[in-house]
């Protein structure tokens, strides 16, 4: 069975679905345009601003961290090579490679989050995998050097890692 028929459709947005794995039951976000390396997948805002993160939101400034809008962007799971990026710049979601239709959309958590609310064990399998998921604060220079991090993320290891 291809990967294609376990998964089901939960809603449509411009340039990508949700849908979510008919074994796992976990949403995803998915492609539904192709993209190049540096294009622009769609802008993104706040809905809330809160101080302390939890596993929705990204990271914006030492205590200040979004509720993604649109809210279906939550949906953006993590992947050790990632696709995509929360440039918080920007406020735009940008492509890291190319992407085809039907491509899960993934962006590095640490690269948005200096600490992260709930560690979690990645199971990518890919030869680059970090194993148990951590905010950038606790993740080595030479880990964080393999990804593009946001502005923030990058200050932040610069200041306290010599990144």
């Amino acid at each position: 069975m291809s990967n294609h028929n376990q998964l089901k459709l939960i809603s449509s947005h411009p340039n990508c679905e949700v849908k979510q794995h008919l074994l796992t039951k976990q949403n995803g976000l998915y492609a539904s345009a192709p993209f190049c390396k540096g294009d622009i997948i769609i802008d993104f805002g706040s809905s809330k601003i809160v101080t302390t993160p939890n596993y929705l939101t990204v990271q914006i400034g030492e205590d200040k961290h979004i509720h993604l809008s649109p809210e279906y962007l939550q949906y953006t799971n993590h992947a050790c090579e990632p696709n995509v990026l929360f440039n918080t710049s920007t406020m735009q979601l940008e492509c890291l490679t190319d992407v085809a239709i039907g491509d899960e959309l993934t962006f590095f958590y640490p690269a948005t989050e200096w600490e992260i609310s709930q560690t979690f064990n990645c199971h990518c399998g890919k030869p680059a995998c970090v194993g148990l998921i951590k905010g950038a604060s606790e993740l080595s220079v030479d880990v964080l050097r393999k990804y593009k991090l946001t502005e923030f993320i990058e200050s932040m290891a610069q200041k306290y890692k010599g990144l």
